[in-house]
């Protein structure tokens, strides 16, 4: 064959690796590229070395198979062209830009597969750039990779079943002071409890048993609070909230962990081909795929990268996109029943995350709120009043890219990840339609302006 096809997964998280997985089974050995220096998503991080004795009390049951799965993943991505420390950066013409230990480079493809996950969904308040404070993320990668605690007197803030989740691997190991204040009032987890079990009871009862285990250790828990300002000077030591009955509460903190659950990462997607659609009920924009995954014409797209689910829904994305992918190259089909059961398993988790936006609410009512002089694009210093005004004047027609023009809000290091979701709700407030989305360019990602590959600069 002249062109000989070439199969590349961005994303070694649990979508990337059950395609892996399933491609290998196929007979086919895919270049598979990781950013970070091991396998494994965000919900699945691997234990660094020394914190891998920790490992049944940090993930509690979960953690007898994890070991075993661990396992199996080496063994399938010693059988593909796995590459680690590898940035993909652009995506034009069939070819994917990387940024890896030898320097840039730039990867042909026939068959493309993102598998890039998602990333921490926050909304500005006063403060919420200051040292100390960390997205939920961020606080769970301190734990899992660096074997650190954020601080002391951490408070879990904002409204995401990460918070509950990350709050009790904290207890696990041994963190006195916890406390978890969430902006859904409890009345609303309960409302939407009825429709998660229907669609995903396993799921349901897990979050129902993390609450009750940290009830238990006496960890403080506040609902339906409204999150005004951090304070701190050189750290944070202060967040103010207001109770449901609208007392104000100032607590002292070491450090802050804040979060509205997860977006995902679409602008590689973007840029390689996707359409963007809108969805009202998660108030976010999700790539545009079939029942398999396939975006485009050699485009297949898993995991929360395409659709926020979790790792379950990922390892059932990751292997439809790896079926839909080996049947364009003429391999024979796989068993119809595993296709159904892998389709039934995605749908479900779906429709368990469409009804836990009811439990886990996206503050969009806030963001009239957010002060004027609150930092919204950290990277650029550019503030909600700054934004507002921009909005007012003579624009031509207010969108959310003409608007990042104006004031570079988005423009930084992060490309809109962290002050998008803010930006888009301070513009549809100003325009009354939904929330618009940051255009994607490359790279979607810093680079250095120098390489240690010369060829490539």
């Amino acid at each position: 064959m002249d062109n000989p096809p070439r199969v590349v997964i961005v994303g070694a998280g649990p979508a990337g690796l059950a395609a892996a997985r399933h491609l290998v089974e196929g007979g086919i050995r895919p270049v598979v590229l990781e950013e970070s220096a091991r396998a494994g998503g965000q919900g699945t991080r691997r234990l660094v070395a020394h914190m891998s004795h920790h490992r049944n009390r940090i993930y509690g049951r979960a953690a007898s198979g994890m070991a075993a799965r661990e396992t199996v993943e080496d063994a399938v991505l010693s059988q593909c062209d796995f590459r680690t420390g590898t940035l993909v950066w652009g995506s034009h013409a069939g070819r994917l830009e990387l940024l890896g230990p030898d320097g840039y480079d730039s990867l042909p493809y026939t068959h493309l597969l993102i598998a890039v996950g998602a990333t921490d969904r926050v909304l500005p308040l006063p403060g919420w750039t200051l040292p100390g404070v960390f997205t939920l993320g961020g606080a769970q990668v301190a734990l899992k990779r660096h074997a650190s605690f954020i601080g002391d007197r951490i408070v879990f803030a904002g409204s995401s079943p990460l918070m509950y989740l990350a709050a009790a691997q904290y207890l696990r190991l041994g963190h006195p002071d916890l406390t978890i204040l969430d902006t859904t009032p409890l009345s609303r987890k309960i409302r939407s409890f009825p429709a998660m079990m229907r669609h995903a009871p396993k799921t349901a009862l897990q979050g129902i048993s993390l609450m009750a285990e940290l009830r238990r250790a006496g960890i403080k828990m506040a609902f339906g609070v409204a999150l005004k300002a951090i304070e701190g000077g050189e750290r944070v030591n202060t967040i103010e909230y207001a109770t449901r009955g609208g007392q104000i509460v100032r607590t002292p903190v070491g450090a802050v962990a804040l979060g509205y659950g997860l977006r995902p990462e679409l602008q590689l997607a973007e840029l390689a081909g996707a359409t963007l659609r809108y969805d009202k009920r998660h108030r976010q924009w999700f790539a545009q795929v079939d029942a398999m995954g396939q975006a485009t014409d050699g485009l297949w797209i898993a995991g929360d990268g395409s659709r926020i689910g979790g790792a379950e829904a990922a390892d059932a994305a990751g292997f439809l996109a790896a079926e839909s992918m080996l049947t364009t190259l003429g391999h024979p089909a796989a068993d119809p029943l595993k296709i159904r059961h892998s389709r039934r398993r995605l749908k479900r988790q779906q429709c368990f995350q469409d009804a836990m936006t009811g439990a886990f609410q996206w503050p969009a009512a806030s963001a009239p709120n957010i002060p004027d002089e609150t930092l919204v694009c950290r990277c650029e210093r550019i503030c909600a009043g700054e934004i507002r005004h921009a909005i007012t004047t003579s624009l031509g027609p207010v969108e959310i890219n003409r608007v990042k023009a104006v004031t570079r809000c988005g423009m930084g290091r992060c490309q809109g990840r962290f002050c998008g979701p803010a930006l888009g709700e301070l513009v549809a407030i100003a325009t009354g339609e939904a929330p618009g989305y940051l255009r994607a360019q490359a790279p979607i990602r810093p680079v250095p302006l120098l390489a240690t590959d010369s060829e490539h600069t």
